[in-house]
């Protein structure tokens, strides 16, 4: 006999106006589902509330480490959230489809203080949140020991906010380059306020969006760490880079810190501003603050640097036409 799904354990209203596109405006409120996650509930793992909740619902998740709690999210509206102390999703061995610990697949998808850990997958590619199109919004969300920690598609219409997160320690893997968080040619990414920490051969971040705001972040491979790049921005694109540090490892085998344009392809409309962040190299060998590979960018691509610390040795490649306005260098901080 097949057992009843468990209903809702809380519900709410919620006027429309909060919830556009989930119901027509002259529909005066909507019944909202929250699905409570955790140990003691009716739903233990996620993938079981994601086979219930509709679009417009809420999942939360209670404190806890969900091993092998794999999944694709196919809802066009839905926000999944962490209670209390930050929830784990530890991959242990599984995968969705090959690609995740989790699948957005399309939509607008809301997730808070969630951890994603020890994603792997056969082709080496494996991520914590593979974002495959849409508009995600990661907030206080932790990315720890996956090949990937987000990776994303390349639809052009595709738009990626991420707030206060943290990514970190990159893994061993030999069949490919663990990026901290891999961006692909979507239409936009803002990344604010997080820390992306401890790489290894891979970049800290590497971006291909058609516009990309950068704003307050910390890029720090620490003492130990073995990233190549700590920002890549390999097609240029429209990008400011504002109030973020940046730290290069004193074990890197990659003089350069922010590398604009390196694999040509670039989006036409291509613009860097570097403004006000704090760069430190700790690379005894030198170091390239900044790299412009101004011949694979369109002719005239504005480039301007501006109000930077540059603390180490190193330098600034601009190109024929970039403008460092007011950067100040500085010794090495202890």
């Amino acid at each position: 006999m097949p057992m009843t799904p468990p209903m809702p354990l809380n519900r709410r209203r919620l006027l429309a106006g909060s919830l556009a596109g989930c119901l027509p405006l002259w529909q005066p409120a909507l019944a909202s589902t929250t699905w409570r996650v955790g140990p003691g509930e009716a739903l233990t793992r996620v993938a079981d509330a994601l086979q219930q909740a509709q679009d417009c619902d809420t999942i939360a998740v209670l404190p806890g480490t969900y091993r092998g709690d794999v999944a694709v999210i196919r809802q066009r509206r839905l926000h999944i959230v962490g209670l209390g102390e930050r929830p784990v999703l530890h991959a242990d061995g599984q995968h969705a489809e090959g690609k995740a610990i989790w699948v957005v697949r399309d939509g607008e998808i809301t997730v808070e203080n969630i951890a994603f850990r020890g994603a792997r997958v056969p082709d080496h590619n494996g991520a914590g949140i593979r974002f495959e199109r849409g508009h995600l919004v990661l907030r206080d969300c932790a990315f720890h020991d996956n090949q990937n920690g987000v990776l994303t598609g390349n639809h052009g219409d595709a738009m990626l906010d991420i707030d206060r997160c943290h990514f970190s320690a990159a893994p061993v893997n030999p069949g490919a380059l663990p990026h901290l968080l891999y961006v692909g040619r979507i239409a936009r990414l803002r990344l604010r306020d997080s820390v992306l920490a401890q790489g290894r051969i891979g970049h800290l971040l590497k971006s291909r969006a058609r516009e990309a705001v950068i704003t307050g972040n910390r890029f720090d491979d620490g003492r130990t760490g073995q990233a190549s790049y700590e920002v890549d921005l390999p097609n240029g694109g429209q990008v400011l880079l504002e109030g973020n540090t940046l730290v290069q490892s004193p074990l890197t085998e990659n003089p350069v810190m922010l590398s604009y344009g390196a694999e040509g392809q670039p989006w036409p409309d291509s613009q860097l501003t570097v403004r006000g962040n704090t760069f430190i190299n700790r690379r005894a060998q030198g170091g390239v603050f900044v790299r412009v590979w101004t011949d694979r960018l369109p002719p005239g691509t504005s480039v301007r640097c501006e109000h930077n610390q540059l603390l180490g040795t190193g330098e600034l490649a601009l190109g024929r036409d970039g403008l460092s306005v007011g950067d100040r260098r500085g010794a090495l901080p202890d």
